[in-house]
């Protein structure tokens, strides 16, 4: 379907499904909140900013019920999902009262909750935030990272999906 532009209005139905064609990783981001709760959300809007200083970006919806604990923490974690952690990529999107409920973690720097078996987790420390549209960019310096060799849950179209190597 070609998607015809009439002035300055884009259909958004139509707009989500020609940026949902790029395909993106899974991630779940981590945080406490003031009150030393644990916060977390899945999000596939990450990305690489910077190797030198380290520096990734990931934004978050204005109408999220976790953007305040997001904008008054100093550190965030992003959790890169692995293909086995499907399930948790669901849990931390839907709106339930513990998304931690069953989900082992460890404590990260300054007492984060970090995912367990992740393809990979990046402790960042907060250095910006920028009101973007209707939604907030948070930038984070790498502080701390791991990764396993396990296959990274994708979403595109719409839909998960699987990398196939060529």
């Amino acid at each position: 379907m070609q998607l015809e532009v009439c002035g300055d209005k884009l259909d958004s139905k139509e707009l989500r499904n020609v940026l949902g064609c790029f395909g993106t990783g899974v991630t779940v981001v981590t945080t406490l909140d003031k009150n030393g709760q644990k916060v977390g959300l899945t999000a596939n809007s990450f990305s690489s900013v910077s190797l030198d200083p380290p520096i990734v970006l990931w934004s978050l919806s204005k109408q999220s019920k976790s953007l305040n604990a997001f904008m008054e923490a100093s550190r965030f974690v992003i959790n890169v999902l692995s293909m086995e952690q499907l399930t948790l990529s669901k849990q931390f999107s839907r709106p339930i009262e513990d998304r931690f409920l069953g989900v082992g973690t460890s404590v990260g720097i300054g007492g984060l909750p970090v995912l367990n078996d992740c393809a990979a987790n990046i402790e960042c420390r907060a250095v910006s935030l920028q009101e973007v549209g209707d939604h907030i960019l948070f930038l984070g310096q790498i502080e701390r990272y791991n990764y396993l060799k396990k296959e990274t849950l994708l979403f595109c179209n719409g839909a998960y999906a699987k990398a196939v190597q060529v």
